[in-house]
């Protein structure tokens, strides 16, 4: 504290930042970053060099509100200004006052997600703007977390869906997709700063649209509809990689998956099943059923047999049989998913789910977790033990003298596998290249460049 009064006497303002949660929530942070930067703040890695700090917090789990009830502790603590945004700034205790503001007492200023405006607000209050500050220091794309080779696209806000599990609706509201020409000039300036691939997401990327009755914007100069889609369809003229996360099982997603077998867009969709029983799903007042997810693969399949799926699911949801989770096992078994995650259920305060009848133990829940992710194991190193022998294109994220690491259209950065590329001098982190594969395990490809 002592140093960052110091320097607060002969610097130009600056301010520590924590993001903490999902990729949406990253993307909130690179924007309140990018304002900041351009307005004239510095960015500070540690908190003796900061002003102030921003912690940008997750508050969708238990385990998360946790880590961000922590950050928030430490910051306090290290720098003793700090400013709170994110998911756990619009829960409120069980008097119905803010949560964190009951807890840490200390804080300048408490806003929720997607609020930039209240972020810039409460910094404004606390540490005010240098003056003049030059345009020039922020790049068009904007200032990022990730490294300079990929970048998530955030294409709306919100979600329309009432899941008895999520409390997203609550905490971020319902579904406002952004104009479709704003996101797609957003990705062009992204792919000018060199960015080679474009991760789009949102609560529900099928939905794009949905809230505007997919009305006509402009592209170009262009009439396009925002819908899904469309935006597809724009995206992959950039010459990014451009993957798709968050996309429920609608009927037009069909639409979508002629562009992967053409290569305007990666052969690879983030679905987020939950699970396979009509019952299960009928209490996590969640679209579609088993048996049309399965048809809906197999017709995917059929288009694109390159495509990668991947999904998430909950195991020991409230009243939850062994039958209807063995249910969800065989759909695994038929479904041969690419990578799947699996969450022990975890009762989310202010969920419906918690007033459901029939909660598991938790040691129960965490057994059918294991199992499912045993037996999906198996299923991933079957599916990739196809790839051996294959030359695979592949997105360099990591390089020195010892080899490189990298991924292929199907692997999403964080939560996918990667590929082993033995040590080559010609490699460049962000550059593609080709490998081939000469092994592979549950999770990872392993290979060489190819001639």
């Amino acid at each position: 504290m002592k140093a960052a009064a110091a320097r607060r006497r002969k610097a130009p303002p600056a301010v520590g930042f924590v993001s903490l949660g999902c990729p949406k929530a990253l993307v909130d942070s690179e924007h309140i970053l990018t304002r900041l930067r351009a307005e004239g703040y510095e960015i500070r890695g540690s908190y003796a060099e900061a002003d102030l700090v921003v912690v940008n917090t997750c508050g969708f789990i238990d385990s998360a509100v946790r880590e961000s009830l922590d950050a928030i502790g430490e910051a306090l603590q290290e720098n003793g200004r700090v400013i709170v945004t994110g998911c756990l700034g619009a829960r409120q205790d069980a008097g119905g006052a803010n949560l964190i503001q009951g807890i840490h007492p200390k804080v300048l200023a408490v806003t929720g997600p997607h609020d930039t405006a209240g972020v810039m607000d409460a910094v404004h209050a606390h540490l005010p703007p240098p003056h003049d500050p030059l345009a020039d220091l922020v790049p068009p794309g904007g200032l990022k977390l990730t490294p300079r080779h990929y970048a998530y696209l955030k294409i709306a806000e919100g979600c329309n869906h009432r899941c008895t599990f999520c409390i997203i609706p609550a905490m971020r509201g319902d579904l406002v997709s952004r104009p479709i020409g704003a996101v797609v000039r957003e990705a062009e300036a992204l792919v000018r700063q060199g960015v080679r691939e474009l991760l789009v997401i949102s609560q529900d990327t099928s939905a794009y649209g949905v809230d505007v009755r997919y009305k006509l914007d402009f592209v170009g100069g262009r009439p396009v509809r925002t819908r899904m889609v469309e935006l597809a369809r724009e995206l992959g003229q950039l010459g990014a990689w451009v993957r798709l996360h968050y996309v429920y099982p609608y009927p037009h997603v069909d639409e979508v998956v002629p562009l992967m077998a053409e290569g305007k867009v990666l052969p690879y969709l983030d679905v987020p099943f939950q699970h396979a029983h009509p019952a299960v799903l009928r209490r996590m007042k969640r679209p579609a059923a088993a048996e049309a997810n399965l048809e809906r693969i197999r017709a995917w399949r059929a288009i694109c047999p390159a495509l990668t799926i991947r999904s998430t699911f909950i195991a020991g949801f409230p009243g939850e049989t062994e039958a209807e989770f063995r249910t969800l096992i065989d759909f695994l078994d038929e479904a041969q998913l690419d990578r799947v995650g699996c969450f022990a259920y975890s009762p989310v305060e202010g969920a419906a789910a918690n007033e459901l009848p029939g909660a598991l133990p938790d040691e129960l829940r965490e057994e059918r977790r294991a199992r499912l992710m045993l037996r999906q194991e198996e299923i991933s190193r079957q599916r990739l033990c196809r790839k051996v022998g294959t030359v695979q294109r592949v997105l360099v994220d990591r390089s020195d003298v010892h080899g490189a690491t990298g991924r292929s259209s199907a692997d999403a950065p964080e939560i996918d596998g990667v590929v082993h590329i033995g040590a080559d001098a010609r490699l460049r982190t962000g550059d593609f290249c080709d490998v081939r594969i000469e092994r592979t395990d549950a999770h990872d490809q392993f290979g060489v460049l190819a001639a």
